[in-house]
């Protein structure tokens, strides 16, 4: 059995040789799905975790649950886990020695709250706290910075806000909300940490990413999301015209 040291090692280690695609789990049934696919390394969506919790994203999961639902994805696959912790939930040195201790070997810091863009230096300051807790448990945490400079903004400030997260400890910088090959190949270029990117139907090709120099591509909430659109259709479908068509799909 790997030891969360090892863990470590191999999450960090497709950074230096990318592609890391990286399927997103919410449970642990989705997360040993994920793991049967083929995934070498899985990453935990929040969204995906409060749906599942009948909350909303955004402000509705609680540390708490969101701990619990990362220890029961950690115990049921054999690879590592990276865990998506929002903002960090108030508390980010609890937080984090949290994840640590439920089995996390990477994490995802957001630096935005409520919707609205932090200021980098409250976003840097985040991921120095997170970076001096691993140091302290002796894990060589993968810290993924994501900025959302393009979700809640035009984009700029982004290299910069880059630079920042790189000097306070972060090892990839995740900028979700850009899926154009002009943008990507831009970010590429200027960034001082490699590029994460969140992709879905419409968006370029893990080759082609690959190709424009992204090194960690994800898919967020899609997944969790069709799940739940799909158990949505096949209700309406079983509960209107008593059919079952949409489990077909």
């Amino acid at each position: 059995m790997s030891t969360q040291a090892d863990l470590a090692r191999r999450l960090r280690a497709p950074h230096a040789q990318p592609p890391l695609v990286l399927p997103n789990a919410w449970d642990a049934g989705s997360a040993r799905a994920i793991e049967a696919a083929g995934a070498v390394a899985i990453a935990t969506t929040s969204a995906g975790i409060a749906w599942a919790a009948g909350v909303d994203d955004a402000g509705g999961l609680t540390r708490t649950t969101a701990i619990a639902a990362l220890r029961a994805i950690c115990a049921a696959v054999s690879i590592p886990v990276t865990a998506d912790l929002e903002a960090g939930y108030g508390e980010v040195e609890a937080t984090v020695a949290d994840a640590l201790e439920a089995g996390a070997v990477g994490i995802n810091l957001e630096d935005s709250t409520g919707r609205v863009l932090d200021e980098p230096w409250v976003h840097a300051a985040r991921i120095a706290a997170a970076r001096t807790v691993a140091v302290s448990a002796g894990i060589d945490l993968v810290i993924n910075a994501r900025t959302d400079t393009y979700l809640f903004g035009d984009g700029s400030g982004t290299i910069e806000r880059a630079k920042q997260y790189a000097e306070a400890g972060a090892d990839v910088l995740f900028v979700p909300g850009v899926v154009d090959a002009a943008t990507i190949r831009e970010l590429v270029a200027a960034s001082p940490l490699p590029l994460n990117v969140m992709v879905g139907p419409g968006a370029p090709s893990v080759a082609e990413l690959t190709a424009l120099g992204v090194t960690r591509i994800s898919v967020g909430p899609a997944i969790a999301s069709a799940a739940y659109e799909l158990a949505t259709a096949a209700a309406k479908e079983l509960l209107s015209s008593g059919t079952y068509e949409s489990l077909s799909r």
